[in-house]
């Protein structure tokens, strides 16, 4: 059974940064895209970043283009966002997730393209 697990969400001042980590266990095979969502109150899901495990290539939601940066370690199974320059309206819950196949037709930041969740982490930006 594949479980998720993502950590290292907390309280920061705009400006900051934060770190969120990602670990992915009971695969038998490698996913092919790993993922960062965030939803806030209110507001539906949204694809923040994404990254085909295997060719290392990335996208990003134009909201964070320039801070956030996605990242996988291969060896340990585990998934990164590093959120620079954070902004009050990165306050959401955080959530990854995986993808078997490669999403197809743009669809890299679509939560229909990932099968596998997890429960998330609040990130939470004040003054």
């Amino acid at each position: 059974q594949v479980h998720v697990m993502e950590s290292g969400g907390g309280s920061v001042q705009a400006g900051g940064s934060l770190t969120l980590s990602c670990i992915a266990s009971g695969y038998t095979y490698t996913p092919a895209y790993m993922a960062w969502f965030r939803q806030a109150p209110g507001k539906e899901r949204e694809g923040v970043a994404a990254i085909s495990v295997a060719r290392g290539g990335t996208f990003y939601a134009d909201a964070v283009k320039g801070r956030f940066t996605i990242s996988r370690d291969n060896a340990k199974n585990t998934l990164f966002l590093q959120m620079n320059s954070l902004k009050i309206e990165d306050t959401a819950m955080y959530s990854c997730a995986a993808a078997p196949i490669a999403p197809a037709g743009s669809s890299e930041l679509r939560h229909y393209s990932y099968n596998y969740w997890g429960q998330g982490t609040q990130v939470t930006v004040s003054l």
